[in-house]
């Protein structure tokens, strides 16, 4: 299945939540496929931090849903927090993994999951994430969106798809520096908080 195709799935269901992802392509195709979102998206520039800052938001916001859009070579990065989730069970935390099984920005190298023997959802499952499935089809992975949002605990999806990029999509145009800034902002207007106030130079 194609990643941009459950991006759209996922995204009919999302309207207050918070939203992290991973860099690389999916960058713009989530940009594509979710605008609505736009505010409540922050576009991670490192594997391996994806799921770990979206456990923090979960922790700091328990009152609202945080999704994870992680991928295969970012989680395998940093498993770790896997047993930090299946430890503190939080409520409020959804996670899907975008598993194409490999390293789609520089070129294609093959992730451990390719091999065929690494099963990221049994390793979540192994690590107190009772809820952690593998999805093949859209509709699968539909349901899942509709059963994860609405969890009281932690929910983890695997999303087998397709190692290729939807053609013919806007790129991003914004950098890293300013998606920051209007993801915080949206944070502090939607939940009436200040992140960071007046710099001490105005």
């Amino acid at each position: 299945m194609k990643r941009f195709d459950c991006m759209i799935a996922l995204a009919r269901r999302l309207s207050d939540e918070l939203v992290i992802l991973s860099l690389g392509a999916s960058v713009d195709e989530w940009y594509n496929a979710a605008p609505h979102m736009r505010e409540a998206s922050l576009f991670q520039q490192q594997l391996g931090c994806v799921t770990p800052q979206a456990f923090g938001l979960a922790a700091g916001l328990p009152h609202r849903r945080i999704v994870s859009l992680d991928t295969d070579g970012g989680m395998m990065f940093n498993l770790g927090i896997l047993a930090t989730i299946g430890n503190e069970q939080p409520k409020n935390l959804f996670i899907v993994v975008w598993d194409n099984e490999c390293y789609q920005s520089i070129g294609g190298p093959p992730t451990h999951t390719a091999s065929g023997r690494v099963d990221i959802a049994a390793i979540a499952r192994g690590a107190g994430l009772a809820r952690a499935y593998t999805a093949c089809t859209v509709e699968e992975f539909d349901a899942h969106c509709a059963e994860g949002l609405a969890a009281q605990e932690p929910y983890l999806i695997v999303a087998k798809v397709a190692g290729t990029v939807q053609p013919d999509i806007r790129r991003k145009h914004s950098d890293g520096r300013e998606d920051k800034y209007i993801f915080v902002r949206h944070v502090e207007r939607t939940e009436g908080i200040v992140i960071m106030g007046p710099s001490e130079h105005n």
